[in-house]
């Protein structure tokens, strides 16, 4: 997995928002589309993309992708 990899994946997760909005530094709880909803999703794709387990405090404790990601790293 690289950065660029999961930041499509993460993009996929949203409708309307466009993928070149998508970056490490985006702050993705600032995204007009981004709800309890959507962390689920991302929940979901994390388990089913990279098989590790997030949780929701994981998500709670960052505020970019690359945070995310970062944590991902950690647990393969």
């Amino acid at each position: 997995m690289n950065i660029q990899e999961f930041i499509e994946n993460f993009a996929s997760q949203f409708d309307e928002t466009e993928l070149e909005e998508f970056t490490p530094e985006t702050n993705f709880k600032q995204l007009d589309e981004w709800s309890s909803l959507a962390a689920l999703s991302i929940i979901a794709m994390v388990d089913d993309e990279y098989d590790v387990i997030i949780k929701g405090n994981d998500i709670i404790n960052s505020n970019t992708i690359q945070d995310l990601y970062d944590i991902i790293e950690k647990q393969k």
